[in-house]
């Protein structure tokens, strides 16, 4: 993995060389309300990486303070994915387990006079808050008395209030001019089944009155977050001083998101995606779903690397979708086995070929990567090529395959020369007639005369038929707010193709990845049988417009 460098390992190391900390300890604190994507990889990539960076750890803890979505479905797949790019916590908390000492801690604050049971509505709040331009004003019942403060705290406890009758603020100053600072709520009503707690607790509390204290109570060092909570940190190192005195730690860090082009970075979204069935599910290979992504074939490595390329600042960043492909080729350039498939398969017939004989031939595994052995792949009188690799007429001098009258030459086998075609009556082209030059074997030696370029074809009485599921961005990347996520859909982003590929082993583990020759990178997927082979294209090469 690259050496990490941007401002947060700065501020880390100044902290390490001054002495105010000895070790690094940061969290990962994803809400179980939804499958991680490729945004959140960013904030997990990040915390892990830089406190590897300095030999520290990682603690996951999950921000499970809002019952309403969160569910262990969720939990678990989270799991999976973190453990699944590499990474294995420290230690595996959860927000609900520091329930009790939160609200030890709220009943600290009202005792000191730092926070008060307030009446008004949600709406009222609102309006009292003010604005950036005016000042707030004062909660009619901002000025309750410690005892009237704790016996009404109590009673929402158990259950005697029903929800949004009252909330828990803090006593700051509604003048403030950061508005998070006017009094901001630090408790609310719930009557709902915790995934964990279930009906223990009726009132949770609030993000940014629980997160600092979780912070606080772990140790964690250096509290990483999006640029969103930057307005926010203030309120965060309010919390962590009225509640375990002034200390440098945690220290409050924030960063940009990240965004790429064409892609969905919405939770919310992508929840909508799946419950109108627009997406097989969050593992759909067009999702950009960390699940969905293993699916497809994307690697640990190239997502990781991915990540740290994309750099880190104080600014939201969008990057093209591209750079993600870039990286996957890199990782498996030297790491995937190379074989021959044709996607939209045409029949050809070598005529001057022995009917009944199949030849086999001797082929590297990876040009580039020797360890990974040989194989010997098929060539008989009938073989399949892609429909695109034949014209009936050369189109342009730059044209590099085959067409009547010209050779080509086959990879590691015999150069052909297409004479004749078989048409329906529409004109649909449904066989190549074509000659071989026995003479031209590959590896033979022979170099007399230049093909018209080199197209790769499978044998088609051992060929083993397959489903090529090709994708396109799942959505169009159309900045208009009035067009629906549903008619922003690529109708294209899924198309599946039946062609044949060459039968190197009798079988395929799910996940297993190759690279299709003259194609792309493609995947094993989970639907995949011996009987029925299902390969997910992965990415195009690098330069996929055969000539």
């Amino acid at each position: 993995m690259e050496e990490i460098s941007n401002f947060i390992k700065t501020i880390m190391k100044s902290d390490l060389d001054s002495g105010k900390t000895e070790t690094i300890l940061t969290r990962f604190p994803p809400e179980p309300n939804a499958y991680l994507h490729i945004g959140h990889a960013r904030a997990l990539v990040t915390n892990f990486e830089l406190a590897k960076e300095f030999g520290g750890k990682t603690n996951l803890r999950f921000d499970d303070t809002n019952p309403a979505k969160e569910e262990a479905e969720f939990v678990d797949a989270i799991i999976n994915d973190i453990e699944w790019l590499g990474y294995h916590p420290a230690n595996i908390f959860f927000g609900s387990d520091y329930f009790g000492k939160t609200y030890d801690l709220a009943l600290k604050l009202i005792k000191a006079g730092l926070a008060y049971v307030d009446d008004l509505s949600q709406d009222d709040i609102k309006v009292y808050r003010g604005d950036l331009n005016n000042p707030g004003k004062n909660s009619p019942f901002r000025d309750r008395s410690v005892a009237e403060n704790l016996k009404l705290f109590d009673n929402m406890k158990n259950g005697k209030y029903p929800e949004g009758e009252k909330v828990l603020r803090a006593k700051i100053d509604m003048s403030h001019p950061n508005i998070n600072m006017r009094d901001p709520v630090l408790y609310r009503i719930l009557f709902i089944n915790h995934h964990r707690q279930g009906t223990k607790w009726c009132v949770y509390p609030m993000y940014d009155f629980a997160h600092p204290i979780q912070d606080a109570i772990e140790g964690i060092t250096h509290s990483l977050c999006s640029l969103e909570y930057d307005n926010h940190r203030i309120l965060y190192e309010w919390v962590i001083e009225q509640c375990f005195g002034k200390r440098d730690f945690p220290k409050q860090i924030e960063f940009g998101r990240l965004n790429i082009t064409n892609t969905i970075m919405s939770k919310r979204y992508l929840r909508q995606l799946v419950t109108e069935g627009k997406v097989e599910g969050y593992d759909d290979p067009r999702m950009p779903t960390l699940v969905g992504l293993r699916r497809r074939g994307y690697t640990p490595e190239a997502i990781k690397a991915f990540i740290l390329a994309s750099g880190l600042s104080r600014i939201n960043s969008t990057i093209e979708g591209n750079m993600l492909e870039h990286f996957l080729r890199e990782d498996l350039k030297l790491k995937a086995a190379r074989l021959m498939a044709v996607v939209s398969p045409l029949k050809v017939t070598i005529d001057n070929y022995p009917e009944g004989q199949v030849e086999y031939l001797d082929a590297a595994n990876n040009a580039e990567n020797e360890e990974l052995g040989k194989r010997q792949i098929a060539f008989s009188k009938h073989i399949y090529i892609n429909r695109d690799d034949f014209a009936l007429e050369k189109p342009d001098k730059h044209y590099k395959r085959l067409a009547l009258g010209l050779e080509v030459r086959l990879y590691n086998a015999y150069f052909i020369t297409a004479n004749s075609v078989s048409q329906e009556l529409e004109g649909n082209i449904t066989e190549v007639h074509c000659t071989y030059d026995p003479a031209t074997k590959s590896n033979s030696g022979f170099n007399e005369r230049k093909p018209n370029g080199t197209i790769h074809y499978v044998e088609a009485t051992t060929a083993r038929p397959a489903v090529f599921n090709l994708f396109e961005p799942l959505i169009t990347d159309i900045d208009d707010e009035t067009i629906s996520l549903a008619d922003r859909i690529n109708p294209n982003s899924w198309v599946k193709a039946e062609g044949f590929l060459e039968n190197p082993k009798p079988h395929f583990e799910e996940g297993e990845k190759y690279q299709f020759i003259r194609d792309g990178y493609y995947a094993v997927d989970k639907t995949s049988t011996d009987d029925k082979l299902v390969f997910n294209r992965i990415t195009s090469l690098k330069s996929s417009t055969n000539k």
